[in-house]
C-alpha cells in the first residue's frame, strides 16, 4: 500500500504502519482509524480496497510528507531571515530550545574536536606545516 509516495510495510499492524508517514504519530493514528472505521490491530496486507480508500480520505485533513516538510523548512528560513535568536541557533547548528552546550549537545554539534597545541611531528603528518629539508641536503653543491 502506498500513501503520499511512501510504501507502507505489509506485515505491520495498521496503527504502527501509518506512523511511517512524516507528520503522523501514535497519537494521530487512533483518531484517524476511528474516522476511517478500521481496527488498528489489523495487518496492512489484510485491508480491503474500501478500507484503504477510507484511510486516504481520513488523511486528507492532515498535512503530511512534502507539504509538512516544506512548511517546517519555511518556518526555519523565516526565523533565520528576521534574525531571531532561534534562527541564529539553527544557522550555527546549535540547540535551539535552551539546552546547555558546555557538556552535552553532541548529536547537534557533531564529533568532538580537540583544540590546543600539537607537536611538530603530528602537524607534519597532518600536512599543516611543510616538512623541513634534511640538514645535509642544502649544503651539497
Amino acid at each position: 500500500m502506498r500513501i503520499a509516495g511512501i510504501t507502507i510495510p505489509d506485515e505491520k499492524r495498521v496503527d504502527i504502519a501509518l506512523t511511517y508517514l512524516y507528520g503522523i504519530g501514535r497519537s494521530n493514528v487512533s483518531g484517524l482509524l476511528k474516522k476511517a472505521q478500521i481496527d488498528g490491530a489489523k495487518r496492512v496486507k489484510e485491508l480491503t480496497e474500501m478500507e484503504q480508500k477510507n484511510i486516504q480520505k481520513a488523511l486528507e485533513i492532515y498535512k503530511i510528507e512534502g507539504d509538512l516538510r516544506s512548511e517546517v523548512m519555511g518556518n526555519i528560513k523565516r526565523l533565520k531571515e528576521i534574525g531571531a535568536y532561534r534562527g541564529v541557533r539553527h544557522s550555527r547548528n546549535l540547540p535551539v530550545r535552551g539546552q546547555r552546550t558546555r557538556s552535552n549537545a553532541r548529536t547537534k554539534r557533531g564529533k568532538r574536536v580537540t583544540i590546543g597545541a600539537i607537536k611538530k611531528e603530528v602537524a607534519q603528518k597532518m600536512g599543516l606545516i611543510e616538512k623541513e629539508p634534511a640538514k645535509g641536503a642544502s649544503e651539497k653543491k
